[in-house]
């Protein structure tokens, strides 16, 4: 029996990955890093900054993504998402660039909590990255 299952990402742009053989998804979900397996039961969920990682029998990739939306129903995972990188894109200019900006973003008065949050959240998950 197969393990496997389908992916797709899509950001504005573009239909950013589509898959078939995936084996395992983890995603950065406000619930907590949320694994996913075939025949995982249905669900919803809003992403928060963090790292996806995609298990294929491919190999393993990983991306940054700071918002979105996942849905996984009936062995298809859809994550929908303004902001996604493909972290061997993610050079250290790149992710000086991201973490200044959001440090200034941060230090603003006029931000609200929730706004806050999210981007402390991403300045978090921005120093794990090597």
């Amino acid at each position: 029996m197969s393990e496997e299952f389908k992916i797709e990402i899509v950001n504005p742009e573009q239909s950013f990955l589509s898959k078939e053989d995936v084996t395992e998804v983890i995603v950065p979900a406000y619930e907590g890093e949320m694994g996913i397996l075939k025949d995982h039961i249905s669900i919803i969920s809003f992403l928060k900054p963090g790292i996806i990682k995609v298990n294929s029998k491919s190999g393993e990739e990983s991306f940054y993504v700071e918002d979105g939306i996942v849905e996984f129903k009936d062995n298809n995972l859809s994550i929908l998402t303004s902001s996604i990188f493909n972290m061997k894109d993610m050079n250290g200019e790149k992710k000086a660039e991201m973490l200044k900006s959001a440090e200034e973003a941060s230090n603003n008065a006029e931000i609200t909590d929730q706004a806050k949050f999210i981007i402390d959240q991403k300045i978090e998950v921005l120093k794990t990255i090597n």
